[in-house]
Parts: structure tokens; sequence; C-alpha cells
């Protein structure tokens, strides 16, 4: 009797890591879905493709000293409305990639860590070269009541462009590959 209810528990066992696994796989590709619609948000220049991430009392910390932290959902995509307002109205072009290099998850809240990398694309006319931006960001995600996760904390500083470029590519993990090392080609040229 004392063998059968311990095959039981072990099954029982077994059974939950399993379900548990599953649910976290499920979890890290909802979470890595953020970071390919921020790229295509960037690329697009439309901050409605980034809206539905963001909690609505989600908060923003920008990297300037001088700005003031971000709060409120609306708020948030506003900054992008203006910041890609400016992007179009220099006709110009901007790409972003991500590389998730650290992620603490627990069943309702999950913390990811990692470099960004954001390519400008001044007009062709100008012949000015594309430029390099990058950094470290935090963001913290909640699991809401819908199933769904939402961006609660946004954070990021910058850094150097090598971070991103040097970031190994981990299991689970969102590792955007579509930087090479810099050249000044627009990736719409090649």
């Amino acid at each position: 009797m004392k063998f059968l209810t311990s095959l039981i528990l072990i099954c029982s066992a077994l059974c939950c890591a399993s379900a548990i696994a599953q649910q976290t796989d499920g979890d890290n590709e909802a979470l890595n879905q953020f970071y390919r619609q921020f790229s295509s948000a960037f690329a697009q220049l439309d901050a409605t493709v980034i809206a539905d991430l963001y909690a609505e009392d989600a908060s923003y910390i920008p990297e300037q000293q001088s700005k003031a932290i971000t709060i409120g959902r609306e708020n948030i995509i506003s900054l992008y409305q203006r910041f890609f307002g400016k992007i179009k109205h220099k006709n110009a072009q901007i790409e972003v990639d991500f590389r998730v290099i650290d992620r603490q998850i627990s069943p309702q809240i999950a913390t990811d860590i990692g470099y960004y990398l954001i390519r400008f694309y001044p007009p062709k006319e100008s012949e000015e070269p594309m430029s390099e931006f990058a950094g470290k960001f935090v963001t913290v995600s909640k699991k809401q009541a819908d199933g769904r996760w939402y961006l609660t904390v946004d954070t990021n500083n910058r850094g150097e462009p090598a971070f991103y470029y040097d970031a190994k590519p981990l299991p689970n993990l969102y590792y955007g590959s579509q930087f090479s090392t810099a050249s000044n080609k627009s990736s719409h040229e090649k």
C-alpha cells in the first residue's frame, strides 16, 4: 500500500511539474511577443501596435534625469506617438531590437533584464550615415485576471552597443537577431 501511495504521489508531482512547464513555456512566448511588437511599432512608427502591451496603470521610467516618471498606458503611448512623430517629421526610419539575458518569472509576475539596440536611418537625400543607440532595460510584467501579461514597469538607460552584440542567446528568452555589427546601409536597402 505504501508503494502505491508513493507511486501516486510521484505521478501527481510529475503531472504538476509538466503542467507548470507547459504554462511557463506559454508565458515565455507571450512575454517574448512583447519584443516583436516593439520592433514592429518602431518599424511602422505606430504606437498603437504596442498600446495593448501596457497595463492601465503602467509606469515608464525614462533614462533622462530631467524627465519625470510617466504613469498610465495612455500617457506612455503618447510619449511613443510624439517620439515616432519626430522621426516621421524628419522623413527618417528607425529600428529596434532586443536581447533578454535574464527572466525571473512566477505565476503572476515576470521581470525581464536585457539590452536593446536602436538604429536611426536619416532620409536618403541627407546622405548622412545610419547611427546606433544602445542601452539596458528592465521590464516588469503582471498576468492579469484575463490571463494576459501586461507591462507594469518599463525602464531603460544607455549602454554600449557591444553589450547588445555580446549578449548570448538563452533558452526560452527573446534573442533578437535582426542586427549584425553596424554597417552604414539601411536594412531596407539590402
